[in-house]
């Protein structure tokens, strides 16, 4: 469903009051506190329960000790869902002021679909087994997708309807794809079982490292792209009169969410809910300003991905329940609620 954002969600005109700025200000130092909160207890809470001496030991020595061991692979989890909540947060925000629809995520474009075909063709034809291999396999079926999606949408004459029309009817062809060959070759259907609800908890170094220049590559053109899609967000016609060139941050928009969308499905699997969300939360606290939405969204998804994480790890013990599971429990309710609130605010 697309709906058009309302004069009073528009971006601003004119900057905020100084109160204003304060207040937003010391809310971003707010979530980054938060933030730093939750990191730790991602490595401090887990299905194996650990001494706060055994954390300690485990992050500041390096003996080898069993505690030593899970610390480390908590680290690189707690890091991964740091990097792969920033950039859905981040790639959520961008889609909403792209398509002007607040109620857009990832999903919206197909690009979750096309990591997951991709993911899904590589096990069942080509027999790749390791997480390192699906890693470039989902990357490319997420950046195939986003530019498919493009390209329909009408290229340089694309309008967010558009866009949001072909990604949805390649996602729905997608996951048609995926769950007919998954139905039919009973291995791949047991490999994918884990990847396809998200998860972290095959976080890696080499998972990290090979991701990471794509998330940093689209954080940067995410946030350079703040003003102008601001401009965007008053109409086309004001945009063009502002100067804004509507093809260009179109199509750059479309290209960072993609790489930053891409890299994260690709590290961790289609973890739903998360890019919308957020931003929609954020922006009934900081206002349509993107100068704003965007930093917020990058700080408080990996709070809402590792907070999700440490829930899963607890209440399955000693087995783990999937982040991506637990954020569409979270997710479903919100969601209704979001468009209950906003059809009532329409009546």
């Amino acid at each position: 469903m697309l709906v058009e954002s309302p004069p009073e969600q528009r971006a601003e005109t004119v900057p905020a009051p100084p109160t204003r700025r304060v207040v937003r200000a010391f809310g971003l130092v707010l979530a980054v506190a938060i933030l730093v909160l939750v990191a730790l207890a991602s490595i401090a809470i887990g299905a194996k329960e650990l001494s706060l001496g055994q954390v300690w030991h485990g992050l500041f020595e390096d003996s080898g000790t069993y505690g030593d061991v899970v610390v480390a692979e908590r680290m690189s989890r707690t890091v991964l869902g740091l990097l792969a909540g920033a950039a859905l947060g981040l790639a959520g925000a961008v889609l909403q002021a792209l398509t002007r629809n607040p109620l857009a995520d990832p999903g919206l474009l197909g690009i979750n679909a096309g990591a997951s075909a991709a993911v899904v063709t590589a096990i069942t034809f080509l027999g790749v087994t390791s997480l390192s291999g699906y890693v470039w396999f989902a990357f490319f079926g997420a950046a195939a997708v986003g530019a498919l999606v493009w390209f329909l949408g009408g290229s340089r004459g694309a309008t967010p309807v558009r866009l949001a029309l072909a990604g949805t009817a390649i996602s729905a062809a997608l996951y048609g794809y995926l769950q007919a060959v998954m139905i039919m070759d009973d291995a791949a259907l047991g490999k994918m079982r884990f990847w396809t609800v998200g998860s972290l908890s095959s976080a890696t170094d080499s998972t990290i490292d090979q991701v990471l220049p794509f998330l940093l590559a689209g954080t940067v053109l995410a946030l350079a792209l703040a003003r102008p899609l601001n401009a965007m967000a008053m109409g086309d016609d004001t945009a063009k009169a502002l100067g804004a060139n509507l093809n260009r941050t179109r199509a750059l928009s479309m290209l960072a969410a993609t790489v930053l969308c891409g890299a994260a499905t690709a590290a961790c699997g289609p973890i739903v809910f998360v890019g919308l969300m957020v931003p929609h939360v954020v922006r009934s606290f900081t206002g349509p300003d993107l100068r704003w939405i965007l930093p917020y969204a990058a700080i408080l998804s990996p709070v809402l991905l590792l907070g999700a994480d440490v829930v899963g790890r607890i209440v399955a013990r000693p087995a783990e329940l999937q982040v991506g599971i637990v954020t569409a429990i979270l997710g479903g309710p919100v969601f209704i609620y979001l468009v209950r609130r906003r059809r009532t605010a329409q009546l």
